[in-house]
């Protein structure tokens, strides 16, 4: 009977163990869910807070005949949708990276599912992998992940619409301060391309400076498309 005990053990432990990793699981769908929906809705703010800007300067300009304090008051209010903009895409590329952090963390939840039961590993779609192709694989695992996922991605409608706004708050600033029209939207034009640019280069900067300093615990085998499982690292100590 104490055989039978003692050979019962291993599986209860692995048991715990299992249900452990799924409480962690489902700790980190939670979270990544909470913080998904959280910055949907500062996005859905700052286009509700652009289109109330833009609906006011229309009729202020009306009222007013777009003279006398119509000026200070278009310039106001647009650069308070730039602020807005600003402090949303910070939001939105820092979600970009904490999602980046909660599927690394279930990648290796998952490596600990395929090291307690070999046979789930042809089940499971996403990857068990904690490096970049494991990422990847797990963010689209019906192929190859193109550019689309990243040119269609909510950083990206934030940068082009940041871009847009600045471009044109410097261009209403510029042509209400004396400046001729055309001279005051090509500076607006160039200004938004470059604030594109540069939102786009800082985003890339620090998602590869994340890549180049991190190190996978279970990195992908040499065939990516069916990995064997592996066990963390080793510590140095």
């Amino acid at each position: 009977m104490g055989d039978d005990a003692r050979e019962g053990e291993p599986r209860n432990t692995d048991a715990l163990t299992a249900q452990l990793l799924a409480t962690e699981h489902w700790s980190l769908l939670a979270s990544r869910s909470t913080t998904q929906s959280e910055v949907l809705t500062r996005i859905s703010m700052l286009l509700t807070l652009m289109s109330a800007a833009l609906v006011s300067i229309a009729l202020v300009g009306q009222a007013t005949k777009f003279a006398g304090i119509f000026p200070a008051f278009a310039d106001a209010l647009l650069g308070l949708v730039v602020v807005v903009g600003v402090l949303t895409q910070v939001r939105v590329t820092n979600v970009s990276m904490e999602d980046l952090m909660y599927v690394l963390a279930m990648n290796r939840l998952r490596a600990e599912y395929v090291r307690l039961a070999p046979e789930v590993a042809r089940a499971l779609s996403a990857s068990w992998h904690d490096d970049r192709a494991g990422v990847s694989h797990t963010y689209y695992f019906l192929g190859r992940r193109g550019q689309s996922q990243v040119v269609g991605s909510s950083m990206m409608f934030t940068f082009v619409v940041n871009g847009a706004l600045v471009g044109l708050f410097l261009g209403v600033v510029l042509a209400t301060s004396g400046v001729a029209i055309p001279v005051a939207w090509t500076v607006g034009i160039v200004c938004a391309l470059a604030y594109l640019v540069v939102s786009m280069w800082l985003g890339a900067r620090i998602y590869f400076r994340f890549w180049r300093d991190y190190e996978p615990q279970s990195p992908s085998g040499p065939s990516p498309g069916e990995p064997a499982p592996t066990q963390p690292a080793p510590s140095a100590d």
